[in-house]
């Protein structure tokens, strides 16, 4: 029989991933830790259950809360999911702290979590789990109330959304770090020529500021005229490690006025992710 004292050590044992999984499957600090404290309450209610794996078994009872989470989330939203940036995982970007940089060497980039947000709640579940844990899909399909055959077509369905966006940040950090030095550098002179240049032709700018003035921008002319517009806030940025990737966080009195998250490719700025909700920033734990 395992008891109470079983399971409150396994669970402790486990947190780390549990959390990390309902983050991903979430976007949001906040809703993962209230996933995982109702796992727990779920977990002690029935403790007295023999169970072969405790880390798979928890990661399921996780993951079918998340997967209600989702459901309830997708019913009830009245924010575009267009504009919608989720949480960021925020460091100071010297690398000097080994710890931190272990922690971040597994985080997934923002742009990558915007894209999971549109996906149905099913295909989400399937794809974290399965591409991002490494779980069965014969482990998966109950969740989800699929046959494997059936998870395996949901997951495959979310890949081709996903496709092209890594799953972790990219360990080149030296070129992320210079590209972001450059964006910094023209949009503080208000160099609109410079910004262009560092820019995708398909570039993206989102800006979450949890109400109206919440924007979706495209195109590089258009990104870099907003650079401008808004250079004044240059002065108050400091780069950071966003989720694993380049950044820049706005700070002015120690608290965090924007956290803004690059994805490069090919060298260039390809997508551009701005959380400047106040609310949704106090909330953050930022290591800076």
């Amino acid at each position: 029989m395992q008891d109470e004292n079983f399971w409150a050590a396994q669970f402790e044992r486990h947190r780390g991933r549990l959390r990390a999984v309902a983050y991903r499957m979430l976007g949001s600090f906040t809703e993962a830790d209230d996933a995982v404290q109702e796992a727990w309450l779920r977990v002690s209610r029935a403790s007295g259950e023999d169970v072969r794996d405790a880390g798979s078994w928890l990661t399921t009872v996780v993951s079918r809360q998340c997967l209600n989470m989702l459901r309830a989330r997708s019913t009830r939203r009245e924010d575009p999911l267009d504009t919608r940036v989720p949480d960021p995982v925020v460091a100071s970007g010297d690398g000097a702290d080994p710890a931190e940089q272990e922690v971040l060497a597994d985080s997934v980039g923002l742009a990558l979590l915007v894209v999971l947000d549109a996906l149905a709640p099913a295909e989400r579940l399937t794809f974290v789990l399965h591409d991002m844990f490494a779980v069965p899909f014969d482990e998966i399909a109950p969740i989800v109330d699929r046959t494997p055959a059936g998870a395996r077509q949901l997951a495959s369905r979310a890949r081709r959304r996903v496709q092209g966006l890594p799953l972790t940040g990219s360990p080149d950090r030296r070129q992320q770090r210079r590209m972001v030095e450059a964006w910094l550098a023209a949009a503080r002179g208000g160099d609109f020529a410079a910004l262009v240049e560092l820019l995708h032709p398909d570039a993206v700018l989102r800006v979450d500021t949890g109400g109206a003035g919440s924007k979706l921008v495209r195109g590089p002319a258009e990104i870099a005229g907003q650079a401008v517009l808004f250079r004044a806030g240059g002065r108050l940025a400091r780069l950071a490690l966003v989720n694993g990737g380049p950044g820049i966080v706005a700070v002015r009195d120690g608290r965090a006025l924007s956290v803004l998250a690059f994805t490069l490719r090919d060298g260039l700025i390809v997508e551009i992710d701005i959380l400047a909700d106040a609310t949704r920033l106090s909330t953050l734990e930022l290591t800076l």
